[in-house]
């Protein structure tokens, strides 16, 4: 895998045009799953491994690479698989997700396709809330699985749910009190959802960019203005059939949206993200998962709308 990540600025370009490049792995047999490559920082094969007394069961230990210490979590038993072996010559991917740094221990590292988010689909209806799918594509004539990742690390690693209570400002209002979130993930969503709650906001929960644009366009066409109806649009960026830098794109060059107030919240951590908000429009980026971060910019917006200073 030397230098199969190499290369940025391409996939920034990709990211601005619906498309991203996927890194497909195995865990047990031939079923291929995939990860984007932004959140990949390097692949190596499975180095000599601490113990953690009393850690989650799924974590198989500690990896000490460059300097730092990494958890490593065995994927296969994460998503409720048996464990692997890691004397079948086992791989880590290491990865960044919402501001943290893990490896994922997985059987076999295949190779990176570059697709269309078109060709991404919501997992098949009948997988229930138990799955562990975020989406599917088709390979040369084979289904490919890409895993809710967001999931996988709330119940291992866990983390807060909800904003402090110190974070809450008491003293704003806003007429409008109904937010549109749209993000592939059922964790992801209601994470957002929870924290919007806490200051009494409304939210409508939608699963990926085309299903958010048809939404919008139908409430256009019923005359609708999207700003009176939403405070704002809190979208992720990764999402089948459309992501989220090309439903920004698409509000932001829209006369009747391009006012509504658009964040894109994300897991991803390329360096990027700056300039892609800034092309596509949209009007803040803001990393998953911290709920204080969440709830200080939604609260700044609506200061912004009173006229108020932050």
């Amino acid at each position: 895998m030397a230098g199969v990540l190499d290369g940025v600025d391409q996939r920034t370009k990709l990211a601005g045009h619906n498309r991203f490049e996927l890194l497909l792995f195995k865990l047990h047999g031939h079923q291929r799953f995939g990860i984007n490559v932004f959140k990949v920082q390097e692949v190596i094969q499975c180095p000599p491994l601490t113990q953690i007394p009393n850690s989650h069961f799924v974590i198989c230990g500690v990896a000490h690479l460059r300097g730092k210490t990494i958890p490593v979590l065995d994927l296969s038993m994460a998503i409720g698989m048996r464990s692997l072996s890691r004397e079948d010559g086992c791989y880590v991917i290491v990865t960044e997700y919402n501001r943290s740094i893990q490896g994922f221990l997985v059987g076999a590292v295949d190779r990176i396709i570059n697709i269309g988010w078109e060709q991404v689909r919501p997992p098949p209806t009948g997988t229930g809330k138990s799955s562990y799918l975020t989406a599917v594509t088709e390979v040369d004539g084979e289904l490919i699985e890409v895993i809710d990742v967001e999931k996988v690390m709330k119940e291992v690693i866990g983390g807060r749910e909800e904003a402090s209570a110190e974070t809450i400002d008491t003293h704003i209002t806003s007429s409008n009190n109904h937010i549109l979130v749209v993000d592939d993930s059922s964790v992801a969503r209601n994470q957002v959802k929870r924290v919007c709650e806490q200051i009494n906001m409304q939210c409508t929960l939608l699963k990926d960019g085309l299903e958010a644009w048809d939404h919008l366009t139908n409430l256009v066409t019923e005359g609708v203005k999207i700003q009176d109806r939403y405070l704002m649009i809190i979208s992720d960026v990764e999402m089948p059939r459309m992501d989220g830098y090309t439903l920004a794109t698409k509000i932001k060059s829209d006369v009747n949206m391009k006012d509504v107030y658009l964040i894109l919240h994300t897991s991803l951590s390329g360096v990027f993200n700056t300039s892609m908000v800034q092309k596509v429009g949209a009007n803040e980026f803001l990393a998953k998962f911290d709920p204080d971060s969440l709830l200080n910019a939604i609260q700044s917006h609506i200061k912004r709308q009173n006229g108020m200073s932050n």
